[in-house]
């Protein structure tokens, strides 16, 4: 026992370590590569789901000692500290990098992916695959299309915001695309029926490029995530 609390402890602190160095680099990435402000908040997407290939490495993922939670719980808080919405304006000052990104486009919108992770490792800490058949959609495919949708995006229409078909394209494609490798990933670590998943991930690209396309600004950091996981439980299964 304690063997295993000391391998999650140093588990938990490499993702803490991870994710400030994400923090770091993405606000400063319009000046180390010149990317705009919605290309580094969309590099933070990325890189902060990809945690969810970590997360089987943890042994201790139930209540009490639900390792995975402890690595998303905090930055609920600190993501809040650093928007505009901070009771705490020294502290928003002091996160820099962090603020800037925040403020580009919908201020809570950190928060509430940061939210969605941690609501999933509530539920899922023993199931990674199902969380990363949440965040991945969000961390690629919302990427994908906020990228190519900016850059190519000429065929427009509106629901709430302006979007283009350029975009839900790839949405659509790389939560597909990300979504099957990471099957293909999980499937050799709990032996799941590789399959099962795969129609599972097409039917979650489709329903979360729909979500995508219809939440208002900030919000798809919500809907994308619940609804990926709520429908992969459906469609694989429950596996």
């Amino acid at each position: 026992m304690v063997e295993d609390l000391l391998l999650n402890i140093i588990l938990l602190v490499t993702c803490y370590a991870y994710i400030l160095a994400v923090i770091f680099l993405s606000g400063k990435a319009s000046k180390l590569f010149g990317f705009s402000g919605k290309t580094s908040r969309k590099f933070l997407h990325i890189m902060i789901g990809n945690l969810s290939f970590l997360i089987p490495l943890f042994t201790l993922n139930s209540f009490p000692l639900n390792f995975p939670f402890f690595v998303a719980a905090p930055f609920v808080l600190i993501t809040f500290l650093a928007s505009p919405y901070s009771p705490i304006h020294a502290l928003n000052e002091r996160l820099g990098g962090l603020t800037g990104i925040t403020e580009e486009g919908h201020y809570l919108g950190l928060v509430y992916y940061a939210f969605s992770y941690t609501l999933l490792a509530v539920f899922f800490a023993s199931r990674p695959y199902i969380i990363a058949a949440g965040i991945l959609p969000m961390a690629y495919g919302d990427a994908s299309a906020a990228i190519i949708g900016e850059k190519y995006g000429k065929t427009r229409y509106r629901i709430f915001t302006t979007k283009s078909l350029e975009g839900s394209a790839a949405m659509f494609t790389a939560s597909f695309l990300s979504l099957e490798a990471s099957m293909l990933f999980f499937s050799h670590i709990y032996f799941l029926p590789i399959q099962t998943l795969t129609l599972a991930a097409t039917e979650v690209a489709s329903a979360v490029t729909l979500a995508e396309a219809f939440s208002p600004i900030g919000f798809d950091n919500i809907t994308v995530p619940m609804l990926g996981a709520s429908l992969f439980l459906l469609f694989s299964g429950g596996v």
